[in-house]
């Protein structure tokens, strides 16, 4: 009896040292199955607002552009309102709508004095002038004392005074150093050349090189001269690299491809860390019916619809207007390791074949002279939407006060 008490005792104990362990482990496991659940139900974040993915939303009754014919910054053929040119009203009444996030219009006094004591620099061929003009326009809305500025060599700029904030653009259209190289005179013309433009692959334009460490923030662009009616058979572009020619000869869009790399590792080894670096992506022309030299035109009414842009832009098609998605491939292939952002303001801007200055440029005869303008932009009017863009993607990537 003795015996069998004692294990009925001894029984009784290990059952009572078992049932804490039990009940640490069933709160043990009840405590993660809780928070896995917890985990599994959270909310995601949402993913990174794509500004260049969306649609243009027609606005029956569109605010007013911030500024108007009377900006002192205006370029006189992009003035499409001193020139009258029709329908400004339906150009500015279309709003872009990013698909998964909403674009707000810049406030030109709030981004000011976020920037107060920053410089921001545009360097690159005219459209980036075009988006430089919309930019200083806008922001004189916010300091009404804005200036012209000419200086550290740039060539159109502007000082806003109230805030100290300085936008400079520096005109280098193929980034490069290149120069015209005259075949001497009573030389033989025996395969019709007349000349040829140096371009120096791996050395920046005299324009933007010693200026880079001025800015805060710097946009790039090219690719609007690369082609062979800046540079036809007459006066070919030859590329050199380290001083002497390269062999073999590069054609036009393998000599980008190389300036490309040179500038884009120069930009990543000599500019500033701390500068905020962007590389902008060619704005599409819309010629329709020929190029600019050959009657074509840009007499629209609206954007186009969005399966019109293939017809008019993808390079198979082999149309006029197909070298801004080529040039955009192989910036894109070069940009894909490096810090600089790309700002794609391509597909927007495609839709929009309505929004060029065409047969309105401001000067008796210039159509007959230099065709339509279907490449550059009204002001106001889509270079608005970029500044909106640029504005937003500025302020989210530096750190301001």
């Amino acid at each position: 009896m003795e015996l069998v008490g004692s294990r009925r005792i001894h029984t009784t104990m290990q059952s009572k040292l078992r049932s804490p362990r039990l009940l640490l482990l069933s709160l043990l496991l009840l405590l993660f199955l809780y928070s896995t659940t917890t985990l599994l139900r959270r909310p995601t974040s949402p993913p990174p607002c794509d500004l260049f993915s969306g649609r243009w939303i027609h606005n029956p009754k569109p605010p007013n552009p911030l500024y108007d014919e009377t900006c002192p910054f205006h370029r006189n053929s992009w003035n499409c309102l001193r020139n009258k040119r029709e329908n400004m009203g339906a150009i500015n009444s279309w709003r872009w709508a990013p698909d998964s996030c909403e674009l707000s219009r810049v406030d030109p006094t709030r981004f000011l004095r976020k920037m107060r004591g920053k410089r921001i620099g545009f360097v690159g061929d005219s459209l980036n002038e075009n988006f430089v003009v919309a930019l200083m326009c806008v922001l004189r809305v916010g300091d009404e004392s804005g200036v012209k500025w000419k200086k550290k060599r740039a060539w159109r700029g502007g000082y806003f005074p109230e805030f100290d904030v300085t936008v400079g653009y520096h005109r280098a259209v193929l980034l490069a150093k290149y120069k015209s190289q005259p075949r001497p005179s009573g030389e033989a013309d025996e395969d019709g050349v007349k000349g040829t433009y140096r371009v120096d692959v791996d050395v920046p334009a005299d324009e933007w090189i010693n200026v880079t460490s001025f800015y805060d923030v710097l946009i790039f662009n090219s690719g609007h001269w690369w082609g062979y009616d800046k540079f036809p058979k007459e006066t070919p572009l030859v590329f050199y690299r380290e001083g002497k020619p390269i062999h073999p000869p590069l054609d036009i869009l393998q000599g980008f491809e190389v300036v490309v790399q040179h500038m884009v590792s120069y930009i990543q080894r000599h500019v500033p860390a701390k500068t905020l670096k962007f590389w902008r992506l060619q704005s599409p022309r819309h010629f329709y019916g020929g190029d600019w030299n050959q009657n074509g035109s840009c007499l629209l009414d609206k954007p186009l619809d969005k399966d019109q842009l293939d017809l008019w832009f993808d390079p198979r098609n082999n149309g006029v207007n197909k070298e801004a998605r080529m040039f955009n491939q192989i910036i894109k292939n070069e940009l894909r390791t490096t810090e600089i952002k790309l700002l794609d303001l391509t597909h927007l801007s495609e839709y929009r074949a309505d929004a060029h200055p065409a047969i309105w440029l401001g000067k008796q005869d210039a159509v007959a002279i230099w065709g339509q303008d279907c490449m550059h932009w009204c002001l106001p009017g889509v270079p608005d939407t970029w500044v909106d863009i640029l504005a937003e993607l500025i302020l989210s990537n530096t750190k301001t006060e």
